[in-house]
C-alpha cells in the first residue's frame, strides 16, 4: 500500500471513530489564509475544536477576529488553505464543490441574520426548498416541511408571505427551513442581529428549546449577551482560539 493509500486509510478510520464518539465537528489545525496584493492575511491559525453532538456552543470574537471565516469553514461555505476539518465523521476539508453542496444541504442548516426568504413563496414553500434540492419526493416534503414549522409554532402562519410576517415570525421560518432536513447541527450567524431585543429573546428561547430536543447547536455572534444563551462559547481573536469555556 503506498503512503497515500496509507493516509486515507488512516483518515477514514479516524472519521468514522469520531463518528463513534458522537463527535459531530472536529478540526485539526483549521488554517484560512487570504492573498491581499503582496500581504498574507491568516484569518484563521490553526484552530483545534471538537464538538459533540446535542452541545450548544457560541463561537465568539470582534469583528476581524476570524470567527466569520471559521463560520464559513464549519459551515462548508468555504475550503481551508490547510488543515483537516471532519464533519459527522466526513472529511470535508479534502471535497470537491459538488460533495460540499452535498454535505451542506444534508449535515447543516443555516440560520441567517437576514432571514433569506424568498419574498413571494409562502413560508411552508420556502422551508421545503431545501427538500427539493435533496431529491425528495413531493407527499414526503410537504409533511416535512409542515413538522418543522409545528417546531417552531408557526403553524398557523406557514402559507403566509414573508412580507406578511414579523421580524420574529420571518426568523422563526428561517429556523425551520434550517431544521427541515434533520442536520447535524445548526448553524446560527447573528440571527438576532435584525430583531428588537423581545424578539431576539423569543428567538433565543426557541433555540434553547430547540437544543433541548437534542439539536446540536452552534451559534455565531460578537455579542455577549447572546453568547450567554449558549452552554459553551469559544471565544476567538485574531484567527485562534483565545479560550474555551463551558458556561452551563
Amino acid at each position: 500500500m503506498s503512503a497515500v493509500d496509507t493516509e486515507k486509510s488512516e483518515l477514514l478510520k479516524r472519521g468514522e471513530q469520531l463518528k463513534r464518539d458522537g463527535i459531530v465537528i472536529r478540526t485539526y489545525d483549521l488554517k484560512k489564509t487570504y492573498i491581499m496584493g503582496d500581504a498574507e492575511i491568516h484569518a484563521v491559525s490553526g484552530v483545534d475544536v471538537e464538538i459533540k453532538r446535542g452541545e450548544y456552543v457560541a463561537i465568539m470574537g470582534p469583528s476581524g477576529s476570524g470567527k466569520s471565516t471559521l463560520m464559513n469553514l464549519i459551515g462548508c461555505l468555504d475550503t481551508p488553505s490547510s488543515g483537516k476539518y471532519f464533519i459527522n465523521g466526513n472529511l470535508v476539508s479534502e471535497m470537491t464543490d459538488d460533495d460540499l453542496a452535498r454535505i451542506r444541504n444534508k449535515e447543516i442548516g443555516f440560520v441567517f441574520q437576514t432571514f433569506n426568504l424568498l419574498p413571494r413563496a409562502t413560508s411552508l414553500h420556502n422551508v421545503d426548498l431545501p427538500l427539493i434540492y435533496a431529491g425528495i419526493a413531493p407527499a414526503n416534503r410537504l409533511e416535512m416541511a409542515k413538522n418543522a414549522m409545528k417546531q417552531v409554532d408557526l403553524e398557523p402562519r406557514m402559507y403566509h408571505k414573508p412580507s406578511e410576517l414579523s421580524g420574529g415570525q420571518r426568523q422563526r421560518v428561517a429556523v425551520a427551513r434550517a431544521l427541515v432536513n434533520n442536520p447535524s447541527i445548526l448553524l446560527a450567524d447573528e440571527p438576532t442581529g435584525n430583531l428588537d431585543t423581545a424578539t431576539g429573546n423569543e428567538i433565543m428561547a426557541l433555540f434553547e428549546r430547540l437544543y433541548q430536543q437534542g439539536n446540536t447547536i452552534i451559534l455565531v455572534t460578537h455579542e455577549p449577551d447572546i453568547a450567554l444563551h449558549a452552554h459553551r462559547v469559544i471565544h476567538v481573536r485574531d484567527g485562534k482560539v483565545e479560550r474555551d469555556e463551558r458556561i452551563k
